[in-house]
């Protein structure tokens, strides 16, 4: 069966700086696939990449068995493909309602609508506050914002990009509850996290990235009770 999203000896480069060195993994239809590491291995530029802001310098990108590597940003969106950002990205001056609607800008149907209220079911402060400027959210409700903001593209494949940061350990124990609601609907996810304890507990299968290459991968109990990992992201001896 052909994964959802095949990523095959991908490098990409900052100039003359390579951030990330032959780095292969697939994500298959209805998993949650995590990538964890430290700051600076290279997760983010791996989730940029994928979703066309950046270019590869060598290796590809392949999506239902296409390659995308080379697509411009819109179109790897509008075949499914959407991230939510680390540091959350939310437009401050704008209502939750209008952050919503961007998110949905490339749809041409008509159940825009209805996606806006899944996202209200989900989170409901933000149906509850649909009309207050978001800037004025906490945190953890512009995460919220941010994911919502993300599926109302309607991805067959969503990006988290490190969901718990700047979090408080409950409004993290929310939002990874929502991601597991979010698998249970039939949602892709492809998530970087480093609270790697969490992550890959939820997560069906997980790569490790150090220094810009994959360097274990398993299934997440795997990695979980593999003692380079317990001892590099869980702090064990």
């Amino acid at each position: 069966m052909t994964p959802l999203l095949e990523v095959r000896e991908l490098s990409v480069a900052y100039g003359a700086i390579e951030a990330v060195r032959n780095v292969s993994f697939s994500v298959e239809l209805g998993q949650i696939v995590c990538l964890i590491g430290a700051n600076g291995a290279g997760k983010t530029t791996i989730l940029r990449t994928i979703s066309g802001l950046l270019r590869p310098r060598a290796g590809d990108i392949l999506f239902e068995g296409a390659s995308i590597a080379k697509l411009p940003a819109h179109e790897i969106l509008s075949r499914g493909i959407a991230q939510s950002p680390e540091g959350r990205r939310i437009f401050a001056r704008m209502t939750v309602a209008e952050n919503l609607l961007l998110g949905a800008y490339a749809r041409r149907d008509n159940e825009v609508d209805a996606d806006m209220q899944r996202v209200f079911t989900l989170f409901p402060v933000l149906g509850e506050r649909r009309h207050q400027k978001a800037g004025l959210f906490s945190g953890g409700e512009q995460q919220m914002l941010a994911i919502g903001r993300a599926m109302m593209s309607k991805p067959r494949l969503l990006m988290l990009d490190e969901p718990s940061m700047g979090l408080s350990p409950i409004m993290t124990q929310r939002i990874f509850d929502t991601i597991s609601e979010l698998q249970s609907q039939g949602t892709t996810i492809l998530l970087v996290e480093q609270n790697a304890l969490a992550a890959l507990a939820l997560a069906d299968r997980g790569y490790v990235i150090d220094l810009g290459q994959s360097t274990l991968e398993g299934s997440g109990h795997d990695l979980l009770a593999d003692q380079r990992v317990r001892a590099a992201y869980l702090g064990e001896a």
